[in-house]
């Protein structure tokens, strides 16, 4: 890779002064592009480094969220031509998180510091309102700017792609839509000029909807594998396996994410809330503070809900959402409980030592 700059690979004023504050000058600062297990892409001004942690980073991490990701700034020290150590993890602007998968109130970083996040979805088999406002969530949670682009719009009638950009402006007010299709070229112009020299953006959306695709039609080059797509299932097969940051020649900083099978929400309440404004400012007209919007009367939602001014499959999504929410926050306390029933009981035990010894 060519030397680049901090400010190429989006280093901001904010995180200078951090440098200066925290006495890291001595160090090269740069950015993760990609993770393996325990080890890590740094990309310099000097070039890459294959780095490491520093032991007592690693020790002193209290879970997974500590340590670095795809995204993330870091203080590094090189020992050889083109390795390093990591030595502390900046302060992160943005997050990208979603419940861990099969790990009950646990939180699994994606990647940090994204200004955009591109939420890619296909007009054919892929399609649901709800599960685009599902990726929002997380992405309004962590302080992201949702953008929705649909794909192989090729693959249905001009009416029906019509018909469902309709539908999904008038339920995702204020979010910017596109439509694009690799195959005719269309739309894929106005994506390109989406992105920003300095500004970083994250590929999100299921498997086969042809995010990797999309990425090359725009650059112009094959910068990440894609495969054809399936007859039997009508949808891209899955190649990327892993998350990386992509520097553009044209300035940009893309992170290619793997496709998801499972968008958990975590502690998202804020993340609702704008994702589901309408409803929000609904629910503050109700007549009880602690309405349920369910079955309780003198319910503003309710009444926006029957009247038709709210969808009703916004309101079904945004009380399966909530639940999950309540569910992680429910979770959460539980552990946290636990542990402190546990550490008291160790407390005790070795009280109990003491007065025997």
């Amino acid at each position: 890779m060519k030397h680049i700059t901090k400010e190429a690979l989006g280093f901001s004023q904010k995180l200078n002064e951090y440098t200066f504050e925290n006495h890291l000058a001595n160090f090269l600062t740069g950015r993760v592009s990609l993770q393996h297990k325990d080890r890590y892409v740094v990309l310099t001004e000097q070039g890459e480094l294959d780095a490491e942690l520093l032991g007592n980073l690693r020790y002193t991490a209290q879970s997974a969220l500590d340590l670095p990701a795809v995204g993330d700034w870091v203080a590094v020290q090189p020992y050889d031509a083109h390795k390093g150590i990591i030595h502390e993890v900046y302060p992160r602007e943005t997050v990208l998180t979603r419940q861990a998968v099969g790990k009950k109130g646990e939180k699994q970083l994606m990647a940090a510091n994204i200004d955009y996040g591109l939420i890619v979805q296909s007009l054919n088999r892929d399609f649901s309102i709800n599960r685009l406002q599902r990726y929002i969530t997380i992405c309004n949670a962590g302080g992201i700017i949702p953008i929705v682009i649909f794909s192989k719009i090729d693959l249905v009638e001009v009416a029906e792609k019509q018909r469902i950009l309709a539908e999904v402006a008038e339920r995702l007010p204020g979010i910017a839509l596109y439509a694009v299709s690799n195959i005719s070229r269309e739309g894929l112009a106005e994506v390109r000029q989406l992105i920003i020299p300095g500004k970083t953006y994250c590929l999100l959306g299921s498997s086969g909807v042809g995010k990797s695709t999309l990425l090359n039609s725009i650059t112009g080059k094959n910068l990440m594998k894609t495969d054809a797509i399936s007859s039997s299932i009508d949808r891209g097969k899955h190649v990327t396996t892993h998350r990386e940051l992509i520097v553009l020649e044209t300035g940009g900083i893309v992170i290619d994410n793997p496709g998801m099978r499972e968008v958990g929400i975590t502690d998202s309440a804020a993340g609702l809330e704008k994702t589901f404004e309408q409803l929000t400012e609904l629910a503050e007209q109700c007549k009880f503070t602690n309405c349920n919007h369910i079955n309780t009367k003198g319910c503003a939602v309710l009444q926006a809900v029957n009247s038709g001014e709210v969808a009703e499959e916004t309101y079904h999504n945004y009380l399966k959402l909530l639940r999950e929410e309540e569910h992680y926050e429910a979770t959460i306390f539980e552990k946290r409980q636990k542990d402190k029933a546990f550490g008291k009981m160790v407390k005790q035990v070795l009280k109990n030592r003491k007065k025997e010894w």
